[in-house]
C-alpha cells in the first residue's frame, strides 16, 4: 500500500503520519525531514534554505526526485511531503490532504519552534508563497488544486488524537474492489 499525506506547514502532518504508519505497518518517508536535514547540513534554517532554493532549483528537484522514486519503486510506504500526492501520482493507493487556517498553523509552528506567533505567521506566508511559485514553475503544479486528493481534512476541527482516527477509519473503509476510480494526476512535468 502507498499512502500519501500532504498539506501546508503546521497542518499536523507529522503528528498524524506517525499514527497512520503504525496503524498500517508502513514505512514513513518524510520530505520535510529530508529538507530540514539538507538545511541543517548547510547550517541553515528551513526558511533560509527555502530562500536558497528559490535561486537553486536543484535543491527542490533532488528532493522531489527522491520522493517520486520512493513512490514508484517501494511498497508499504507512507509518503509525506507538501507534494507527496502529486509526486506519487497514480501510483498512490490513497492521497490525503491535511490543512488548517493559516493562523492556527502559525500558532502551532510558533509553539513547536519557540518563536512568536507573528514571526511564525510571516515566515509561513513567505514560505508558502515561495513554494507555490516554485511548484508551478518547475512542474506545472497548482498546489491549491486539491482535486487529486481522496480526503481533505481541516485538522483544526478535531483534536490531535481524533485526526489520525478519522483518517485510519477512511483507509480501513477503502475497498479496492469497490473503487470506481481516482482522480488522475495530469499535466505535471516531472522535470527533475
Amino acid at each position: 500500500m502507498l499512502l500519501t499525506v500532504s498539506g501546508p506547514p503546521g497542518a499536523g502532518k507529522s503528528t498524524t503520519v506517525t499514527a497512520l504508519a503504525e496503524a498500517f505497518d508502513l514505512e514513513h518517508v518524510s520530505g520535510g525531514d529530508i529538507f530540514r536535514e539538507l538545511a541543517a547540513e548547510r547550517g541553515m534554517t528551513a526558511v533560509e534554505f527555502n530562500r536558497l532554493a528559490e535561486d537553486d532549483d536543484q535543491i527542490d528537484r533532488d528532493l522531489d526526485r527522491r520522493l517520486r522514486t520512493v513512490a514508484l519503486e517501494r511498497d508499504d510506504v507512507l509518503l509525506e511531503s507538501r507534494l507527496a500526492g502529486w509526486l506519487a501520482g497514480d501510483a498512490a493507493d490513497l492521497r490525503l490532504w491535511l490543512d488548517a487556517p493559516i493562523e492556527v498553523r502559525a500558532a502551532r509552528i510558533a509553539e513547536r519552534e519557540a518563536k512568536s506567533a507573528e514571526t511564525a505567521l510571516a515566515e509561513t506566508r513567505e514560505r508558502e508563497e515561495s513554494e507555490a511559485l516554485r511548484y508551478q514553475e518547475y512542474y506545472s503544479i497548482d498546489i491549491s488544486d486539491l482535486s487529486i486528493y481522496d480526503v481533505a481534512l481541516n485538522t483544526a476541527r478535531w483534536s490531535e488524537e481524533d485526526v489520525p482516527d478519522i483518517l485510519t477509519a477512511a483507509v480501513e473503509a477503502y475497498d479496492p474492489a469497490a473503487d470506481e476510480g481516482k482522480y488522475p494526476v495530469e499535466g505535471v512535468s516531472y522535470d527533475f
